[in-house]
C-alpha cells in the first residue's frame, strides 16, 4: 500500500467539549488509485485529509506513507518529507497575487532548494502539462478561475509527488469549468498519479474509482468500481 492508516484516532477539545474527529480509522490506498472522500460537515473527512497530508498528526494509531512511519519524523523532517511526497490542491487556489503563474509553480522547489534554472524548467514543464504553456507570465488576476486552478495543480505536480490531495478542488468553479478540471484529474490518474479528493458533490465523486463515505469520525462505506473512471466533456 502507498498509504496505510492503522487504528488512527484524532480528538479535539473545544472548551468543555471533546470532539472525536476520527475514531480508530483503518485505511489502505494503493499507488495509482483515485479516491473520493465524502461526508457531511463535521463528519471527519477534512481531518482525515489533513492527516493523510501530514498537516496534522493523529493522537493514536499509525500512518505509513510510501514506506515511512510519519510519527518517526520531527517537524522539520516532516515538512521536508511533505514537500517531496505530497502535492496539494485547494478550493481557494492559494496563489500569490503578485507572482506570475510560473513563479507560483516554482514555490515548492524554492523551499526545497532547487536551483533557479531548474526551477524555471520544471515549472514551465508542469504548466505545459496542465495546458497553460501560453500563460507562464500571467498573474492570477489575469487568469480565469479554471486557469488559476490549473496553476495550482501544476504547482502540486512540480515536485513529482507520490500522491495528489485535493480539498474541494471544484468548489469555486462553475459546472463547465468543473468538467474541464475533472478531465485533467482523470488524465493525471490515467497516467498513474495517485489522487485523493474531498468533495461534497456526488457528480465529482463519481469520477473516482473508489468512494469513501465518512460519518461521525468513521469510514462507514468503501465503494469500489470495476469500470474505468469516466471522462469529463
Amino acid at each position: 500500500m502507498l498509504l496505510q492508516l492503522d487504528a488512527v484516532t484524532k480528538t479535539y477539545t473545544m472548551g468543555n467539549t471533546t470532539v472525536h474527529a476520527l475514531r480508530s480509522v483503518d485505511l489502505g490506498i494503493g499507488a495509482g488509485e483515485m479516491v473520493a472522500i465524502m461526508g457531511a460537515s463535521g463528519s471527519g473527512k477534512s481531518t482525515l485529509l489533513n492527516i493523510l497530508g501530514t498537516l496534522d498528526r493523529p493522537d493514536g494509531g499509525r500512518y505509513i506513507l510510501d514506506g515511512q512511519d510519519v510519527a518517526a519524523l520531527d517537524d522539520k523532517a516532516l515538512a521536508q518529507f511533505r514537500n517531496r511526497k505530497i502535492g496539494f490542491v485547494f478550493q481557494a487556489f492559494n496563489l500569490l497575487p503578485r507572482y506570475s503563474a510560473a513563479r507560483n509553480v516554482e514555490l515548492p522547489m524554492l523551499y526545497g532548494g532547487v536551483p533557479g534554472p531548474e526551477r524555471r524548467r520544471r515549472a514551465e514543464a508542469a504548466l505545459n502539462r496542465v495546458g497553460l504553456g501560453d500563460r507562464l507570465h500571467h498573474q492570477p488576476n489575469e487568469l480565469s478561475g479554471g486557469q488559476q486552478q490549473r496553476v495550482s495543480i501544476a504547482r502540486a505536480l512540480v515536485q513529482n509527488p507520490v500522491v495528489l490531495l485535493a480539498d474541494e478542488p471544484t468548489g469555486a468553479l462553475d459546472s463547465e469549468t468543473t468538467l474541464q478540471i475533472m478531465d485533467l484529474f482523470c488524465e493525471l490518474h490515467r497516467g498513474g498519479m495517485t489522487i485523493i479528493l474531498v468533495t461534497h458533490e456526488s457528480a465529482v465523486a463519481e469520477y473516482a474509482q473508489r468512494i469513501l463515505r465518512v460519518r461521525d469520525g468513521r469510514i462507514v462505506a468503501d465503494e469500489r468500481k470495476v469500470a474505468a473512471v469516466p471522462q469529463a466533456g
